[in-house]
């Protein structure tokens, strides 16, 4: 697998979540997860400023009221950690399981057009989370679009309490 970063080897080799970190969840939020996680290891670009290039490995988990990115190499001879806040995601966060509930439910009972308009608007607070990730990595992530949507997924996905 390869990434499509700035260097043949700047994209995310492994993401792992920390179990203690996650809730029980049902089988579209499990589903959700997992095809966050195999869409990102498809294609992604992920750039430590700094580093000396991946690929890298990412270990995500909540601790207290922070989001943890546990960044390493394949070989651990480069390791770094990144701590977020995440005031600036609750109300995104909010919105996205807000929003997932309806989508999961319309999949189930409700015309194609309703489906539609709803997972625009859940592409719409991807796109949001996204743009908050991007901006609270300046500076020490270089990350494209489509690998923060898929990121931000797996962020809500440690604060999922059902």
């Amino acid at each position: 697998m390869s990434g499509n970063g700035t260097k043949d080897n700047e994209y995310l080799g492994d993401v792992i979540l920390d179990d203690e970190s996650l809730s029980p969840a049902s089988r579209d939020i499990m589903h959700e997860r997992q095809m966050a996680i195999y869409d990102l290891l498809e294609e992604n670009s992920f750039h430590v400023i700094g580093a000396n290039g991946g690929p890298y490995i990412l270990h995500l988990s909540a601790v207290e009221n922070r989001l943890a990115l546990q960044i390493s190499d394949e070989r651990e001879s480069f390791k770094h950690v990144i701590l977020l806040s995440m005031t600036s995601f609750r109300k995104v966060i909010k919105n996205y399981f807000a929003l997932l509930e309806v989508y999961f439910e319309a999949i189930r009972n409700a015309s194609p057009s309703r489906i539609e308009t709803i997972d625009m608007g859940r592409r719409g607070i991807h796109d949001e989370g996204s743009e908050i990730l991007r901006s609270r990595l300046e500076g020490k992530v270089e990350l494209d679009k489509a690998t923060a949507r898929r990121l931000f997924t797996l962020i809500c996905a440690l604060h999922w309490k059902p």
